[in-house]
């Protein structure tokens, strides 16, 4: 049954495909050209989803960004820095942290998900969420090896500069040192959709490949809006504000450029293109 449900999400998002695709922005201004394309980081194998006019971009452009270096060494650290920020100090536990009511949900998702609910207690909310997800997007068929990035770094030209808006350690801290109590709403919105609404990452990988922006402000963001609006502000706004200044300094030197971000960061009001616009820039797309 498992298979077919995975086989049975991956047509349906095949077929949307064949009408529609992920949404491209453009940015350009007198000699400067930005292609800004929204990633899913992890993705079931056998999706067809690359844009053409994200190929050609990537073709012709002297310099490609992802949130994080690509590097073999900068993902090892991530994982080892996520090992030792994550975990709870000795003597701390993350059910007896929770209230009673989050503590039991935690431990039903986390059954229901296959995850070692004594490794779940040693950890902090945030990574906890974090190893929750992964359990959820592996039961869907899906992972890193389809992501957007693996599968763009693989594509991009080895004569473009790499480039990346974070180090390991700056994107860590931002979810390490979120206050607790956000880092517990953040949480508990995980836990609901998990429990209540296992299409929850189908639902936003549909909407991704159909281009539906609506569709992915509301899968995608309005969830941590809603629940932990300092999280939000941490982990979406404060990022894109950062990451406009770097963009806004590309754009006033010269050339091509692709940027490759979560797909949250460039949908809403607040996204990317629509600050782009809103500073006199011409751009193209939804």
């Amino acid at each position: 049954m498992r298979a077919a449900f995975i086989g049975f999400a991956v047509a349906l998002a095949c077929a949307l495909a064949a009408r529609a695709a992920p949404p491209v922005w453009m940015v350009r201004d007198a000699d400067s050209e930005l292609v800004l394309f929204g990633s899913v980081h992890i993705l079931p194998p056998g999706l067809k989803w690359r844009p053409a006019a994200l190929d050609a971009a990537l073709a012709r452009a002297d310099d490609v960004w992802f949130e994080l270096p690509m590097d073999p060494a900068s993902q090892a650290q991530v994982a080892q820095l996520a090992a030792g920020l994550g975990v709870l100090p000795p003597g701390q536990s993350l059910f007896a942290l929770l209230p009673p009511a989050d503590a039991q949900m935690l431990m039903k998702v986390a059954d229901a998900y296959g995850v070692d609910r004594l490794t779940l207690d040693r950890l902090e909310p945030w990574l906890a969420e974090v190893a929750l997800a992964g359990a959820a997007y592996r039961k869907a068929g899906a992972d890193t090896e389809h992501g957007v990035e693996a599968t763009l770094n693989a594509a991009t030209p080895r004569a473009a500069r790499r480039a990346a808006f974070e180090t390991p350690a700056e994107q860590l801290a931002l979810f390490d040192q979120a206050p607790m109590p956000e880092q517990i709403a953040s949480l508990r919105e995980t836990l609901g959709e998990l429990e209540a609404d296992p299409e929850a990452y189908m639902k936003l990988v549909r909407a991704w490949v159909a281009g539906d922006v609506a569709g992915l402000d509301r899968e995608a963001l309005q969830p941590l809006r809603d629940a932990a609006p300092k999280m939000f502000a941490r982990l979406v706004a404060g990022r894109n504000e950062r990451w406009l200044k770097i963009l806004q300094r590309r754009l006033k030197g010269h050339g091509r450029t692709v940027v490759i971000v979560g797909v949250g960061h460039l949908v809403g009001p607040g996204g990317l293109p629509a600050r782009l616009r809103a500073l006199g820039y011409s751009v193209t797309g939804p």
